[in-house]
């Protein structure tokens, strides 16, 4: 999703302008110094609130629009920023990539999206490819190890969606989703659920991980049994395997590692002949689009994707100041259940 305009794109022409309007005419129009204007135009912390919002002002006014080239050669900067997905077509990333877009845009970058297809091969591969072209990376659930991870933020500024350890000392944004599956498990366990099925996730997700421990902590708490089943791909198609071993497995409900995931689930349930929730609950994660209209509806785990792609842009873009870079600590943000018809009480 690269755009193609300059990034300070601020407005269309003036109509009434009989040529391009320059720097030195918003200087001129907002009453500040030449430098003042490019400052409030490219650096918009480094002035006054109210002297940036007139210099905003008066470009919109006269049309005007900075050459992404001539700051790429003053500043030694690209103004281009990518983000790093495993998949494109998985609906978990729709609201991090719009987040993530319209804050980026705000901060006056191009946005490049990249699909790596969950191979790790491909992540090193883009890594390797932008190191130079962009000036910075959002690095959404990423496959990479850890020491691999820790080499590759020492070397471009990165921020990381859904990953973080004690070693990665890169900004980072985290979902709580453990916490969401934690809260799953106790929505069954209410309904008389005792032996529930996780179907997970890729073994190289490392929220994957951290939701398994969550549940066998918390399994262990309300006298449950968690039967882990996959690894599975997030992805619809993988969900007919994963139907096949929880009616085999005997569970009467299944936590699903993501949505896509849960709906492959529910069709091959209702092929087998399987009532949902009747003899088995489903319950997902993310609550994508779609969640509330598969039948029956989808009980899941409602996670804050846009606000986790704004976040992701916002702490790259502060560490990306060359004035003052700042570092932000890593920002955790909550899901609650959503729950739907696809979840009912255990059979008897």
């Amino acid at each position: 999703m690269a755009r193609t305009d300059a990034p300070h794109v601020l407005a269309r022409r003036h109509p009434m302008a009989e040529r391009a309007a320059t720097l030195r005419d918003v200087a001129e129009r907002s009453g500040v110094a030449v430098s003042t204007a490019s400052r409030a135009l490219t650096k918009p912390g480094r002035v006054s609130e109210a002297t940036a919002q007139r210099v905003l002002d008066a470009a919109r006014e006269l049309g005007y629009s900075a050459s992404a080239a001539g700051r790429a050669l003053s500043s030694g900067r690209t103004w281009t920023v990518a983000l790093v997905v495993p998949d494109i077509a998985n609906p978990f990333f729709f609201g991090v990539i719009r987040g993530t877009q319209s804050r980026l845009r705000e901060g006056g970058y191009a946005h490049v999206l990249v699909d790596t297809e969950e191979s790790v091969e491909a992540e090193e591969r883009t890594l390797r490819s932008f190191r130079r072209s962009v000036d910075g990376v959002i690095l959404a659930a990423s496959r990479l190890d850890d020491e691999s991870l820790v080499a590759w933020s020492a070397d471009v500024p990165m921020v990381t969606l859904n990953r973080a350890f004690p070693a990665l000392t890169c900004p980072s944004v985290v979902i709580d989703t453990p916490g969401g599956a934690v809260q799953a498990l106790e929505h069954l366990t209410s309904l008389g659920h005792r032996r529930i099925a996780y179907a997970g996730g890729p073994r190289t997700s490392w929220s994957d991980g951290r939701r398994r421990a969550a549940l066998t902590s918390a399994a262990d708490r309300l006298g449950v049994e968690v039967v882990v089943l996959g690894p599975y791909a997030p992805q619809r198609e993988a969900g007919s395997a994963a139907a096949d071993a929880v009616v085999q497995s005997g569970v009467t409900a299944v936590l699903a590692f993501n949505d896509l995931l849960a709906f492959g689930i529910l069709e091959r349930l209702e092929s087998r002949g399987v009532r949902v929730p009747d003899e088995v609950s489903v319950v997902g994660c993310d609550d994508v689009f779609g969640a509330d209209l598969v039948r029956p509806s989808l009980t899941t785990v409602r996670a804050p994707l846009e606000k986790a792609g704004h976040h992701a842009a916002d702490l790259l873009l502060a560490s990306l100041d060359p004035v003052h870079p700042r570092i932000g600590a890593p920002v955790e943000l909550p899901t609650h259940l959503v729950v739907r018809e696809s979840s009912g009480p255990a059979r008897s």
